[in-house]
């Protein structure tokens, strides 16, 4: 069976009418980015139901503007923490309380080029979620995460510093975890980090989920390449769309300052031991010690001085030198790299989709080729899975996995529309 045939059967074994799980079993509900890349996929073949994606997605929006990380249209006993653990949230569907990389309005610039009624369907949502992230994470323009899962990056081992300076609540309430019986434990988060997840959840879940108390009070507060970056970037295609489809002067101000703010705090993130973009704990100041899937994002937000691209790239180099196929998430040169432990060190398709883009962009085809390449090779000889080895290319976690099996589609169309060129 082809590639395209086994991408196309995985797309259509995880749809659900308006919105396509990630993988079954595991990942049982509508998940935020991964609905945002999935659409980027189905569009190759049916636009109206991509957008239904989209559509499907924003329904989940809170009153304050925040889109969550996970959207619950069931009450699935198989998943953990479900709605019943989040407790009462505002929004229309039960959600979970954080939010993830806000990735949806440069996605949806790609899929409306030309259609600009689309483009002012969702613009105000949008631009709602923006406005939520600058307000309720945003400190002096940095914004920051009060959860790993809300990074999109769950455990990678830059979090670790934020989970160290905190403690498990002393009034945890009991819990099964569901996770691992779906996949391989060794390879899943410790218990220990489980908990420390669940208390964040039991502190915001306290405070009724108040956003900026969260950020401002919670356990957890770090900053975070991956959303500072992908909403800098966002920003940018944001007042693109603004701006062809006439919104007024004011919010187009909005936006441009969001963008300067954005770039000024980027410096936040550079890491001057490292020299790299990393995580940094705000309350601390500690760096993250390793360059991770999200250092060279910077590429793809237009930020960062020549000398700090000049440094990225340096380090993509060595990473590519010590693996076969990039882009790890992890660096494969700290202690805590394990090459299949989720967010320790395998390849993800849309990480290497989106520092592709950045760097093919700015002018480095050949470092984008690279990372292209390795997940595309990861995919012809493994398939379609959550991620993947970046020294064998051998598929970790979950098969069947939807944003993998949709962003090969994307590149592939693509690659069609050049060679039909």
């Amino acid at each position: 069976m082809s590639l395209k045939k086994q991408a196309l059967d995985i797309l259509a074994l995880n749809d659900r009418g308006t919105y396509t799980i990630p993988t079954q079993g595991l990942y049982p509900h509508q998940w935020n980015w991964d609905s945002v890349f999935i659409a980027l996929g189905i569009a190759t073949y049916d636009s109206d139901r991509a957008w239904t994606e989209i559509l499907s997605l924003l329904e989940g929006q809170w009153p304050d503007g925040m889109i969550p990380s996970i959207i619950f249209r069931s009450d699935e006993p198989g998943y953990f923490p479900g709605p019943d653990r989040w407790g009462d949230t505002p929004g229309a569907i039960a959600s979970t309380g954080v939010s993830q990389p806000p990735v949806l309005a440069t996605i949806v610039r790609q899929l409306t080029v030309g259609d600009q009624q689309r483009r002012k369907d969702v613009f105000d949502q949008m631009f709602a979620w923006h406005a939520w992230f600058h307000d309720k994470r945003g400190i002096d323009g940095l914004i920051t995460n009060v959860h790993p899962w809300e990074t999109g990056r769950d455990n990678c081992p830059e979090w670790d510093i934020g989970l160290d300076r905190m403690d498990v609540a002393p009034d945890l309430a009991p819990y099964t975890r569901q996770d691992n019986k779906h996949s391989d434990p060794r390879f899943r988060p410790t218990e220990l980090q489980y908990d420390k997840y669940i208390s964040i959840v039991q502190f915001g879940e306290s405070i009724g989920w108040d956003q900026r108390r969260l950020t401002d009070e919670g356990p957890f507060l770090m900053g975070d390449p991956n959303l500072h970056f992908i909403l800098l970037r966002a920003n940018r295609d944001l007042l693109a769309m603004a701006k062809d489809i006439g919104k007024p002067p004011t919010v187009i101000a909005q936006i441009e300052a969001w963008i300067e703010a954005g770039l000024k705090a980027a410096d936040r993130l550079w890491n001057p031991e490292l020299e790299a973009f990393t995580a940094i704990d705000v309350r601390s100041g500690t760096f993250s010690p390793g360059f991770s899937n999200c250092s060279g994002l910077c590429f793809y937000a237009d930020a960062g001085s020549v000398e700090q691209r000049s440094k990225t790239l340096a380090h993509l180099d060595r990473i590519n030198a010590d693996v076969n196929y990039m882009l790890p998430s992890w660096d494969p040169n700290d202690d805590a790299f394990e090459p299949q432990r989720y967010w320790c060190g395998p390849l993800w398709a849309q990480m290497n989709y989106l520092t592709s883009m950045g760097l093919r962009e700015q002018g480095y085809a050949a470092h984008a080729m690279e990372l292209r390449c390795g997940l595309i090779d990861a995919i012809e000889k493994s398939g379609f899975w959550e991620c993947f080895d970046p020294m064998t290319g051998e598929g970790c976690v979950s098969r069947n996995f939807s944003w993998t099996a949709a962003i090969w589609l994307a590149w592939d169309n693509e690659t069609q529309q050049q060679g039909a060129a």
